[in-house]
């Protein structure tokens, strides 16, 4: 089956400025791209529903102003459009290919993001009490493919019993974090063999995880963080480093499931 990059636009900035990073992302893969348009209007008395022709003509604008923006820049990439009456969400599903060729992972756009004309730094968030393989494998493959730097955080924190020690030692806390980085070192070690040419830093805070990403994320390209295989009633489970920094970065965001 062809594979394709699907991107949700509806005429904002935001979704401008996700039509060209994922248009990027079609030319670096060598992938066709798919813009897609979706109308959901609430069912309520209280707001009425936009007519259909005035929805089309809305769908159209929005489709025709982001393939006119990225078509001049990726000439080489093969662009479609669509549009449906349903959330962004499931259009965007449908459009998706079963077996992606890489890891299932989801972008977060914000107003400020740009597509710069090369590619910057990428950040990932590491934990070290993970299976962080799917996570690693798909920051340095992608720093790999931009011929970028790639920088690896941890946080970590004291463990909660040291609150309780009235008489602390300074020296227990340098302890805990030389044995952190060396645990973060034995988990990048076999990527960074694998990824000899990739630029590669790390560095172990103690901190919050997520505060400490989103910092990094000031010169970032691209975040790439994990997120657990976790289901509840109300749907698939977000973590809170995951969830800091969809909501708090100032750079594009790659969630990648744990294995």
């Amino acid at each position: 089956m062809k594979h394709h990059v699907t991107v949700g636009v509806d005429g904002s900035p935001e979704s401008m400025a996700a039509a060209r990073w994922e248009a990027r992302e079609a030319a670096l893969r060598r992938v066709s791209l798919r813009l897609v348009h979706a109308v959901d209007w609430p069912i309520s008395p209280a707001i009425p529903r936009l007519g259909d022709e005035a929805a089309d003509r809305w769908a159209d604008e929005a489709l025709t102003d982001a393939l006119e923006d990225v078509r001049p820049r990726h000439p080489d990439v093969e662009i479609t459009t669509g549009s449906a009456s349903s959330s962004a969400r499931w259009a965007c599903r449908r459009s998706q290919p079963p077996r992606p060729r890489w890891p299932s992972y989801g972008y977060r756009m914000k107003r400020r993001t740009r597509s710069p004309p090369g590619f910057g730094e990428i950040v990932v968030g590491v934990d070290i009490h993970e299976a962080a393989d799917k996570v690693l494998a798909f920051a340095f493959e992608e720093a790999s493919r931009r011929d970028c730097a790639l920088r690896a955080v941890h946080g970590w924190k004291l463990p909660s019993a040291y609150e309780y020690v009235p008489f602390f030692d300074p020296d227990n806390e340098r302890d805990i974090g030389r044995s952190v980085t060396q645990m973060l070192n034995e988990t990048l070690l076999p990527w960074r063999s694998k990824f000899p040419s990739v630029r590669f830093t790390h560095n172990a805070f103690m901190g919050p995880a997520g505060q400490q990403l989103v910092q990094a994320s000031a010169g970032a390209d691209l975040v790439v963080v994990g997120r657990q295989l976790r289901r509840s009633p109300l749907g698939a489970h977000l973590g809170p480093v995951a969830h800091t920094v969809l909501h708090h970065a100032a750079a594009p965001v790659a969630v990648v499931a744990h294995d």
